[in-house]
């Protein structure tokens, strides 16, 4: 990894957990420089890449503010685990594996996906609770074509882990599509809803770099815990 996104990943970190807090200014490029001993043109790429995801603005004059980023929030574009979003938002959440089991991939989906109802997929069920509450049910279905074997530690920890670490494949690209549902007799039976009627319900198709497809997931979450969000920079007006 190179020192420019390694001084990003912490800056991101630390205005993440609110070591930097909102309307507040970053250290100046000279501080920076002296405190990570690297050159302002290192401390420079750390900052654009700030500035492309969101967490600054600069403003001549004054330097680089933080922007209003709140925990929990779960990005539209971009592929990220949960295990992944929980470790840079600092969410203090537990995973619970309700299922992990080799079966026929579920019709719906199948007509979804365009492929055979016998195609044999890894259904993994999980519930993440936080605070006592489970707030997300996540239900993946990994094709064994690509998925030959899935231990129940490495569903339990971070499937996106152990796809690439371990089974050494890399994820290429996803479809994602976001609805807003009716709560469903699972949902009643194993998330902590409070009487909510519905669900913000986000379903995806993943591929891996030489796009094979290898997962379909559908992600339900409680109303009120979570946001849903992207950062969009106007790059200047373009000739037509």
């Amino acid at each position: 990894m190179s020192k420019f996104h390694e001084i990003f990943l912490e800056i991101e970190s630390a205005i993440l957990n609110q070591t930097y807090k909102s309307g507040e200014l970053l250290p100046s490029e000279n501080e920076l420089t002296k405190k990570y001993n690297v050159s302002r043109e290192t401390i420079r790429k750390a900052l654009t890449l700030l500035l492309e995801n969101g967490y600054i603005q600069k403003k001549q004059g004054k330097g680089s503010i933080v922007l209003d980023v709140k925990r929990f929030n779960f990005p539209i574009s971009g592929l990220t685990s949960y295990k992944e979003l929980q470790d840079s938002q600092s969410i203090g959440s537990q995973t619970i594996l309700i299922e992990n089991r080799i079966a026929s991939i579920p019709k719906h989906i199948a007509e979804f996906l365009k492929v055979s109802e016998a195609t044999q997929v890894h259904t993994v069920i999980r519930a993440r609770k936080l605070n006592d509450e489970v707030v997300i049910l996540d239900k993946d279905y990994l094709l064994t074509s690509v998925i030959e074997e899935l231990p129940d530690e490495e569903a339990e920890n971070s499937l996106y882990h152990y796809i690439e670490h371990k089974l050494g494949l890399k994820i290429g690209y996803a479809r994602k599509e976001f609805t807003v549902e009716p709560v469903t007799e699972e949902d009643r039976s194993l998330m902590s809803l409070h009487g909510d009627h519905h669900v913000v319900v986000t379903r995806s198709d993943v591929h891996l770099e030489d796009t094979r497809l290898f997962q379909y997931t559908e992600s339900r979450h409680r109303l009120d815990k979570f946001r849903f969000v992207d950062f969009a920079r106007r790059r200047g007006p373009q000739a037509y």
